[in-house]
Formats: C-alpha cells, structure tokens, sequence
C-alpha cells in the first residue's frame, strides 16, 4: 500500500511548529483549538496521523511509519528543521525522528510520554478498545474504556473529550487497527533517550487525573533527557494537557529559546 495521505493544516508566519497528537485523538487535540502560537509569530503544522482524523490509512501503524509520516509532513512542506511537540503516540514519534535525524528538530515539547520499558501496556485492553470501536462505533469504544476507573471529578469531562475524539474520525476501523498495533510498537529503547541532543520540556501530568500516562514516565524522561525541563500541573488542578492555552505558551517559550 502506498504511503497514506495526511490530512494537514498549515497556518501562521515564523520559525515552524509541527504539533503531533496522540492515538484516538485528531490534529486538533494537542493544543485544543488553541490559536495563541500563531499570535506568538510561528508557522503552526499539525497534522492527523495515518488511520486518524480525515487522514488515509495505512498498511502498518507502528513507530516506524509514524516517524516516516513525520519526515514526509516536514519534506512536503519544505521544512528543513522545525520545534515539534507531540501528546504520548505524538510525542514518541517526535521523538524517534529526534533520535534518528537531530539535524531536522530545532526542540522537542514531549507531552505526557507513556513508552516505557517498566510500564508494560495492558494489551487486552487496548484489544478490547479496538474491538469496542470496531464493533460498536463510539458507544462501543466508550463502554470498553469503562469510565468508573475514573475519578469522579474527571468521569464527565473525560467521556465527553472521548465521544468528541472518537467521533472526528472518517475511518474507525482505521483506528481500531492503530489501537492493536500502536501499543505492540516500541519507538525506541529508553536508554537512547540520552542521546536527545535539542533543548526540551517535558510536561507530564498527575495521575488522578491521567492514569494511562504516568507521572513518574514523565519524570524519567525528564532525566534521562540531557538538560530537560519538567513542566507538572499544581495540585488538584486540571492535567496541563488539557489546557490548550496554557500548552501553547510552554511551547512558544521552548521554541523561543531554539
């Protein structure tokens, strides 16, 4: 099968930004619609990732072609080198092509990273979301993703940031095969990590609130990342993720600084 084509939105002047969002979320989900990186004076490209969005699928969905969409985003737009900021799937994209060709990433927003080797993906989930999805559309997602293991101050926001997700996608089953394959892909080993050689936030977030990507991951990367920033919400505060605004000014200060 031929290279899928991505749905992408190019907006804005400046020193280019390519935003990458996570599994079962769409280029809007990362700085939720949030404009203020433009305004900042950026070139703003955010795209929806094979199988996602209004994008093509693909044959594969491991990090291999994920980091290759990446490469192809960035060649098609005639960017040599740009700041790139990715939510978990995004974010280890962002960084496999950071690892691979530091020459082309100016700075990395790793944004609440999930892969890591003491954190073993609960695989029968993530089958039971895909076949969830496959089988029964966005109810069907919804109900495999079994929002009493929520919190309860989180329950309705995040069901309803899932029905909005799940529902922006034309090909479901797309993604359902994303959900199978993604999780099975490791982007890199964790070891690596110290060889990122780019200026570099990492924002994590608490875990009541986000228990899929744990605070503790965040804060490992942010060591093993030479001369990484930490960026956490305050206490019993929204997760930093969720608050496009807020992300877009931790971006704009990283990339001012490149």
């Amino acid at each position: 099968m031929p290279a899928p084509e991505l749905s992408i939105t190019d907006a804005g002047d400046g020193p280019p930004v390519v935003l990458l969002h996570g599994l079962t979320a769409t280029r809007r989900y990362v700085v939720m619609g949030s404009r203020a990186l433009e305004r900042a004076g950026h070139r703003v490209l955010a795209y929806d990732a094979r199988g996602h969005g209004e994008s093509g699928p693909g044959d594969a969905y491991d990090y291999d072609a994920l980091a290759a969409d990446l490469g192809t985003v960035l060649d098609v737009n005639g960017i040599e080198r740009a700041v790139l900021a990715g939510a978990s799937m995004g974010a280890h994209t962002a960084l496999k092509v950071a690892l691979a060709s530091p020459e082309r990433v100016a700075g990395l927003v790793v944004i609440t990273p999930a892969a890591h080797p003491d954190a073993e993906p609960d695989l029968d989930r993530w089958d039971r979301l895909a076949a969830g999805l496959r089988d029964g559309g966005v109810d069907g997602f919804v109900a495999a993703y079994d929002l009493s293991s929520v919190p309860e101050q989180w329950r309705e926001t995040t069901e309803k940031v899932l029905r909005q997700r799940l529902a922006a996608h034309v090909r479901p089953s797309a993604v359902a095969d994303a959900l199978e394959q993604v999780p099975r892909s490791t982007p890199y080993a964790v070891d690596e990590l110290a060889g990122v050689r780019c200026p570099t936030v990492v924002v994590a977030d608490r875990d009541e609130a986000d228990p899929g990507h744990p605070l503790w991951v965040g804060e490992d990367y942010a060591r093993r990342i030479p001369g990484a920033t930490l960026v956490v919400e305050a206490e019993d505060k929204s997760p930093l993720a969720w608050q496009g605004g807020q992300l877009s000014r931790v971006i704009a200060e990283l990339a001012g600084r490149t």
